[in-house]
């Protein structure tokens, strides 16, 4: 008896073991090796000067940060490589390595590339304002990745994120310019969203099209209709419908001085806290409220829901009209909120890229905010160093936060269990 206990305890353990998975430690060796060629033989001699100051900084600033290029690369990458092994060893040992492990590690390649690319040159980086700029990047991302969580998690794959964003973006800048009201081009930019739900909604609930296809679909449709009017119409009549107002930051009192977080969080536009409040609401309302069970119940077990009453159709239908609202808000601040005007393929890819952090985020939206986060400091970060005279090639910035995305997703996501029922269609039997 006691053997055959042995046994099975043995077995468990070893089927656990191979449940982990290898990617996390193979990735962060993988980037330990690139730090050491970066970092080390092709390290950099100088100093590298780091700005704390925002261009608003109140009574209280921070002074400037000057270090030595070489040796803090060094550490750096000692302390990388040592991770590395830290994560091989755990994998070796049957446990997993823990996000904030993975965390820390990627806190650590990112200061060591800064340093690395700020080494030698005649200029100060002014990391508040690097950080202030990669917030608003984040933030159509951020929308966008909470409508894929609403949408996947009642069962609905929703690939066409990326016609959410350029329909609420386009939209909001003609309604902005022709009425005058930036209120009013962020209520249509939610109603456009919803319009380009109900599309996806149509095809893939009521007539159990193919969820994928009909999101690409839809994708390709909404270029070809945005790129159309822009060339055809908007270039042509810019001051009457192409020139929108933009939102102007609003800061709050006290917090706002506060240094770097006060910039960062809390001297932003109304969409960015527009954005706090829906991450808090989906994530209270999914997991704390009857509409999440209901519509977590219905991604999960359609079936069973139905037996309870719940219409999956209209759960599904409605939700996803509910997940197009907030993309399309999100849509809004391409034009209303950033850049002051549309331009064809405004969105350049965020939709696609929101729809990786819901899946790096494992379908929860902190998770899935904390991954757009990372990917919008990415692609802005490409975008400052490009412009800062950083010794990286332009082409490789560029690149930059899609690499990110793709190591992201294929190298830290493991067995990832999505929500059961997501992309298949539902037929009450």
């Amino acid at each position: 008896m006691t053997s055959a206990a042995t046994t099975t305890t043995e077995s468990a353990e070893a089927g656990r073991a191979l449940q982990i998975s290898k990617k996390p430690a193979i990735t962060l060796g993988i980037f330990a090796v690139l730090a050491l060629l970066l970092l080390v033989v092709f390290g950099r001699n100088g100093t590298a000067e780091f700005n704390f100051t925002a261009s608003n900084a109140g009574a209280i600033q921070l002074p400037t940060l000057v270090m030595d290029g070489r040796p803090t690369t060094l550490v750096i990458t000692i302390i990388a490589v040592l991770m590395a092994a830290g994560s091989a060893i755990l994998l070796r040992l049957g446990r997993r390595t823990p996000l904030w492990y993975v965390s820390i590690f990627a806190l650590l390649i990112v200061a060591g590339f800064l340093i690395w690319s700020s080494t030698g040159i005649p200029h100060q980086l002014h990391v508040t304002s690097l950080l202030v700029q990669a917030l608003g990047v984040s933030t159509p991302i951020i929308f966008g990745s909470l409508g894929g969580v609403i949408s996947e998690r009642v069962g609905v794959t929703n690939v066409a994120i990326e016609g959410q964003l350029l329909g609420g973006a386009f939209v909001a800048a003609v309604t902005t310019t022709v009425t005058h009201s930036i209120v009013a081009g962020l209520f249509a930019a939610v109603v456009a969203g919803v319009l380009v739900s109900f599309l996806l909604g149509v095809f893939a609930i009521k007539y159990v099209v193919n969820q994928v296809i009909v999101g690409v679909v839809i994708n390709v449709l909404i270029l070809g209709l945005t790129t159309f009017l822009y060339q055809q119409v908007l270039l042509t009549n810019i001051g009457t419908l192409n020139a929108p107002e933009t939102l102007k930051p609003i800061a709050i009192p006290l917090i706002a001085d506060i240094p770097v977080i006060g910039p960062l969080l809390f001297d932003q536009s109304i969409i960015v806290y527009l954005m706090y409040l829906a991450v808090i609401g989906v994530t209270v309302g999914l997991f704390r409220t009857r509409w999440g069970l209901r519509l977590r119940a219905v991604g999960e077990h359609p079936q069973a829901a139905d037996t309870v009453g719940i219409n999956v159709g209209r759960t599904r239908f409605w939700n996803v009209a509910l997940a197009g609202a907030l993309v399309g808000l999100g849509g809004a601040y391409f034009t209303v909120g950033n850049i002051g005007g549309f331009t064809a393929n405004v969105s350049s890819g965020y939709g696609y890229i929101a729809l990786a952090a819901v899946i790096f985020g494992g379908w929860h939206p902190i998770r899935a905010t904390l991954a757009a986060l990372m990917f919008g400091f990415a692609t802005n970060l490409g975008s400052a160093l490009g412009t800062f005279g950083s010794p990286v090639p332009n082409d490789f910035l560029l690149m930059l936060p899609y690499l990110v995305t793709i190591f992201a997703v294929a190298g830290f996501v493991g067995r990832v269990r999505p929500p059961a029922a997501a992309g298949r269609p539902y037929i009450k039997s």
